[in-house]
């Protein structure tokens, strides 16, 4: 059942008319209620969450009243917001890497437990690897796991040409980590999280690095703040330890591929499918190349009226994949 904290944070947003709020408590009863065996009851509140956002009521920052520093709504130019229905057991992942996110979903759902204890749970998390490995789907499994909102940067939006107004704008930014609980993904960190002293350092990048250094050590709020960067080599050395996690992605092995193919492929006939063929042409590719692969092979099949798939029907999309990446 919803804590009596709950319920008055209920109340309040819908006096308050914030709906995006009120359901975000909503998808935080349901995750207790799935944690303490009540299945059915949660999946209930998510698809009457869902409901309401089919209808329009769980529209993106700016249209809605969630609290925010800036009262112009400057802030819905800069996040855009998802609430994932994704979930940790759609992932394929490494056993090794799988573990490090239980143990962070772990520390988050006991977050009252340890900070009564003076302790504070893993919640900024450095990500890096290639392109396609999982970094941007871990934090959409994050949101969905905990059922709070995914919050994207748009570095589009943030980073502009004009000195301290990038900064400014990622002041509002952590002002929103601190007042609306979620996960917030800087993707493509690379971009403000360069080494500084480099010979094509830009001034006003420098100050915007600076600036994120300070506004993440002074972070105390119960966000979870996600940096992602297909190129790690480029960051500044200052930021590893603003971060309390570090996790490396890498390409899927011959084992992971296979796990892939067949969790992608469940929904076919592949009895006749030469798995294990395709998995070592697959080797290299990510697992982004690998999921698109086997969509574009269904989408053949489809459209050719085929009952079921092939080995070489596979093949072709993969080795495609292949000689596009070398």
């Amino acid at each position: 059942m919803a804590t009596a904290q709950q319920i008055k944070a209920l109340l309040k947003s819908h006096i308050d008319r914030d709906e995006a709020r009120f359901h975000s408590i909503v998808l935080q009863v349901a995750a207790n209620e799935a944690r303490q065996g009540h299945g059915k009851f949660a999946q209930e509140l998510r698809e009457l969450v869902d409901q309401a956002k089919a209808r329009g009521a769980l529209s993106i920052v700016g249209k809605q009243p969630i609290p925010i520093a800036h009262p112009r709504g400057e802030l819905s130019g800069l996040l855009s917001v998802d609430y994932p229905k994704i979930r940790l057991s759609d992932m394929i992942l490494q056993p090794k890497l799988l573990k490090r996110i239980v143990r962070i979903l772990n520390e988050q759902r006991h977050l009252s437990k340890l900070q009564n204890h003076g302790l504070e749970p893993r919640r900024k998390l450095l990500l890096t690897g290639p392109p396609g490995c999982g970094k941007t789907m871990t934090a959409s499994v994050l949101a969905g796991e905990l059922g709070i909102p995914l919050f994207v940067v748009r570095l589009d939006g943030l980073i502009t040409k004009y000195m301290g107004e990038t900064a400014a704008k990622l002041r509002l930014i952590f002002d929103a980590i601190a007042q609306t609980r979620g996960v917030y993904l800087f993707d493509e960190f690379d971009s403000i999280g360069t080494q500084r002293g480099l010979l094509n350092d830009v001034g006003e990048i420098h100050r915007v690095l600076n600036s994120f250094l300070m506004f993440i050590e002074q972070d105390q709020s119960t966000s979870l703040i996600i940096a992602a960067t297909n190129h790690p080599q480029k960051l500044d050395f200052a930021l590893y330890r603003r971060f309390d996690d570090v996790i490396e992605y890498n390409l899927p092995d011959q084992d992971l591929i296979l796990s892939l193919l067949k969790a992608r492929l469940i929904e076919f006939e592949i009895s006749k499918v030469d798995l294990t063929r395709i998995a070592e042409t697959a080797n290299g590719l990510s697992f982004a190349e690998i999921n698109q692969a086997c969509d574009e092979a269904i989408k053949e099949m489809i459209i050719q009226d085929k009952s079921m798939l092939t080995t070489e029907g596979i093949l072709n999309s993969i080795s495609e994949k292949v000689a596009f990446r070398k």
